[in-house]
């Protein structure tokens, strides 16, 4: 019986290399897996390239992991948020990478690594810094720039429900990124609020299909990054 629950967010995160390339789910607060994210940090991997549509806010999550020195290069289109610290502060030391691409390409980015599509052209981006020592083609009479796909080895997701197959819903906005994350990367790891029978899902409702998912774990009452932030609070 094919049964992807583990027992906690350690264990789902335990064989994390260093060097790894981590795709983590979320906009904003909105889908972020805060208990994965903290985990990792406990477990220690360093020399991280973190893809994420942000960098974090606070002293939390995804921002906990950037300040504990853990990441060595960022891929986003949100360097900067109301209430972005660490990031700046490490970006500014240069003790820290960033590659800065735009909100749809990031998305089609990562949709292209999970559909098998090494490179796609877009017109976002093209006559500005972003397109850089990239190749540019006329195609139609337009111009156009050559993007990569993004895979990685590794997703972080959050979504609201799953079944032991890895058959995922989401909530609303927090779907997000994670049906592609869970696509693009070799290892899909997701927390959920509830893990429920096979079957107990309506496989209309499912977003992610379970073959896309390697590993569940199930946070009943996640932290909410906003409350945390407003508490001032920090991780560890």
């Amino acid at each position: 019986m094919i049964d992807k629950q583990v027992p906690d967010p350690a264990a789902a995160v335990a064989d994390i290399p260093d060097g790894a390339t981590v795709l983590i789910g979320g906009f904003g607060e909105a889908g972020s897996p805060i208990e994965l994210i903290h985990a990792l940090i406990d477990h220690g991997a360093r020399d991280l390239v973190v893809v994420n549509n942000n960098t974090g806010n606070g002293r939390v999550g995804l921002a906990a992991l950037i300040g504990a020195g853990r990441v060595r290069r960022m891929i986003c289109s949100y360097p900067r948020s109301s209430n972005s610290e660490t990031f700046p502060e490490l970006y500014r030391a240069g003790k820290i990478e960033l590659e800065l691409v735009p909100q749809g390409t990031l998305a089609e980015r990562i949709r292209a690594g999970g559909a098998g599509i090494p490179a796609f052209f877009t017109a976002t981006g093209v006559g500005t810094v972003l397109a850089e020592g990239k190749e540019v083609r006329d195609i139609r009479g337009r111009r156009y720039v050559l993007e990569e796909a993004i895979t990685a080895d590794y997703a972080l997701v959050r979504a609201e429900r799953a079944d032991r197959l890895g058959n995922l819903v989401y909530n609303k906005a927090a779907r997000n990124f994670g049906p592609i994350m869970c696509q693009a990367a070799r290892v899909a790891i997701v927390q959920v609020r509830e893990i429920v029978p096979a079957g107990a899902i309506d496989p209309e409702h499912v977003v992610t299909p379970g073959i896309f998912v390697d590993r569940l774990v199930a946070i009943a009452d996640p932290a909410q990054e906003s409350v945390l932030v407003a508490r001032g609070e920090q991780y560890p």
